[in-house]
């Protein structure tokens, strides 16, 4: 069997949504901004997927501008706010456990003379909103938060964050890239100024993206080149990947309690049966609001990297609390801004469940994962020293 629960890196596309994309990879290939008959057609069919996205998000058309990535909507819109509002201020708040989109966004701006202050997390991952109103200074012209987070799926209490920000005359931007189309999320009525969400983490397609901009919010552009997306996002419009989010995300909307409800109990089925298995373990978060297909596990005395590793030769792919790279070994920053120990952290795994996920798959996870720790901690010496 192979089951596939790393919904939270990126999803399987819907077939619906191909298929509302494939007139746009065959016979409707103009270019969406030329003036012939070709463009027009493809023009309109990106304007009214605009009008379809803001229409689910409850705000303007306008305010939402394309791009290629999470990572790049995220970059504009810190940069650009960065840069639009230096006059006023140089200081940006955020938090401890952002993605590197975020995290790594910050240390090049902190080289061009911004400073940025990062807000502590608790236990569960839930934003510390007393040093956050704490950190406050004149300068400060940015806070910017994800709504859940992608490791652990805590959801983070933006509309508090909001308040406090609206208080101090600060812009808020929220990256949403983990709860657009996966819970309600209505930019306005969370309080966000600038809001980031992604196509492939909604069973869309990949290499599209969106970004929520709040009329009246400067955003200085970071891409120099032609006109399209406000001047923000210039380069020639994917029109079938723009089509494929709009029809994901409608999708998306109309079964999105169902859905829910029903990877919430596929989730505390599978956390149940693993904590009634498994001695030693965390669930991560498990008391607050989470995603409801993300469950972050830690298995104390073991590397996540030879359980992910032991899973994907059965067929189940998840993810580790650690990132590789070419020297070293590092322990996730979300993990260690809980204050989880690095080793621990070390041997933690994301489950992320999606719309394709059954229980059958479910229980195959549970005797494979209970097996393979079950093996890995006879040949751990750590375990074998936490027994004697």
């Amino acid at each position: 069997m192979r089951v596939y629960l790393d919904n939270n890196a990126t999803t399987k596309m819907d077939p619906k949504v191909l298929e509302a994309m494939m007139p746009f990879l065959t016979e409707e290939y103009g270019n969406a901004f030329s003036m012939h008959l070709f463009g027009k057609e493809t023009g309109l069919a990106v304007s009214e997927s605009r009008e379809k996205i803001a229409n689910l998000l409850k705000v303007k058309p306008e305010e939402i501008i394309f791009t290629a990535s999470g990572t790049e909507s995220d970059n504009i819109a810190v940069r650009g706010v960065a840069k639009a509002y230096k006059n006023r201020g140089n200081h940006i708040i955020t938090s401890t456990i952002e993605h590197p989109a975020i995290k790594n966004t910050y240390k090049d701006l902190e080289q061009d003379g911004y400073e940025i202050t990062f807000i502590p997390v608790d236990a569960n991952g839930v934003l510390d909103l007393k040093a956050l109103e704490a950190a406050i200074r004149p300068e400060t012209i940015l806070i910017s938060v994800m709504h859940a987070n992608n490791e652990v799926g805590t959801v983070e209490p933006i509309q508090q964050v909001a308040e406090i920000a609206k208080k101090n005359k600060i812009l808020l931007h929220v990256d949403a890239v983990q709860t657009v189309g996966k819970i309600p999320v209505y930019p306005k009525e969370l309080g966000a100024d600038l809001l980031t969400f992604s196509g492939h983490k909604f069973h869309g397609p990949k290499g599209i993206a969106g970004l929520y901009i709040r009329q009246g919010v400067r955003v200085a552009r970071t891409i120099t080149g032609g006109g399209q997306e406000r001047k923000l996002r210039p380069g020639t419009t994917n029109t079938p990947a723009v089509v494929g989010m709009a029809k994901a995300l409608e999708l998306a909307c109309e079964s999105m309690q169902e859905e829910i409800v029903r990877e919430q109990n596929l989730r505390d089925y599978f956390e149940e049966e693993i904590l009634k298995r498994i001695p030693e373990i965390v669930v991560n978060a498990k008391s607050v609001e989470r995603l409801p297909g993300t469950s972050s596990i830690t298995f104390k005395y073991l590397e996540g990297e030879s359980i992910l590793l032991s899973l994907s030769y059965l067929g189940i792919a998840v993810s580790s609390g650690s990132a590789c790279s070419s020297d070293e070994l590092q322990a996730s920053h979300v993990l260690l801004g809980m204050g989880i120990e690095p080793e621990f952290a070390h041997g933690t795994i994301r489950f992320s469940l999606g719309k394709y996920n059954t229980k059958e798959e479910m229980d195959y996870t549970i005797e494979q994962v209970v097996k393979v720790v079950e093996k890995l901690r006879m040949l751990s010496p750590l375990w074998n020293e936490y027994r004697r």
